[in-house]
């Protein structure tokens, strides 16, 4: 009787260990069209459909292709930010966004396309969003395009958006009519700009490693 006993236990051992074995291997499988928040979906070779996921929660993704931020909240931002402008000024990454490790956040490779985005991202290619990135630590290695503005934690590359762009460390280039960066090297274009260096309109620069300063 033990040893049937024994034996039950260690066949739905067994059972239970294929089967989380199989969900393993199946999160891993790439999927053409998928969506997030998600837990069993890891890789997406193709659409990746953004909502929102909760940060306890959630599951970084891998895409190779389009990521598109449904967030309907983006709509209503821009009008919001634009009355706070001024307060870019003192903008502080540091108490608005919850820093993420690279490893817990999702990686597009291609094109982020977004109303806005509320999920820590590494974006390598083209970013093109109506709201930016808030609330969520941003990483954009391309290109950054908003019809609003631009709000990053790391840009290497070129951010444009007619009103401004912000960002906590920056290797590129910045046009806007506000640009601000405290760890900046490379040019801003707008009719004020600011970095770790100094605080020009028209046109500012820096080329030489400096302080990081918060913004």
């Amino acid at each position: 009787m033990e040893t049937r006993i024994f034996l039950v236990i260690v066949l739905l051992w067994n059972s239970w260990g294929y089967a989380s074995d199989s969900l393993k291997v199946d999160s891993l499988k790439p999927r053409l069209i998928a969506a997030s928040p998600s837990k069993n979906i890891r890789n997406v070779n193709g659409i990746l459909f953004k909502y929102y996921d909760q940060e306890e929660d959630f599951t970084p993704k891998k895409v190779n292709g389009l990521g598109i931020g449904c967030n309907v909240t983006g709509i209503f931002l821009p009008p919001l930010m634009l009355f706070s402008l001024p307060s870019l000024q003192s903008w502080d990454f540091g108490n608005n966004y919850a820093v993420a490790p690279k490893q817990r956040m999702n990686k597009i490779n291609g094109l982020q396309l977004s109303l806005i985005n509320m999920e820590p991202t590494i974006t390598n290619g083209l970013e093109v969003s109506l709201s930016s990135n808030i609330s969520t630590y941003a990483v954009t290695n391309g290109m950054s395009v908003s019809p609003f503005f631009n709000l990053h934690h790391e840009m290497n590359g070129f951010s444009v958006a007619p009103f401004a762009n912000v960002g906590q460390k920056c290797r590129g280039i910045q046009i806007g009519l506000y640009n601000k960066c405290g760890d900046f090297r490379g040019i801003q274009i707008g009719m004020w700009n600011e970095n770790g260096k100094r605080k020009l309109p028209l046109i500012n620069w820096n080329f030489k490693k400096q302080k990081t300063n918060k913004i």
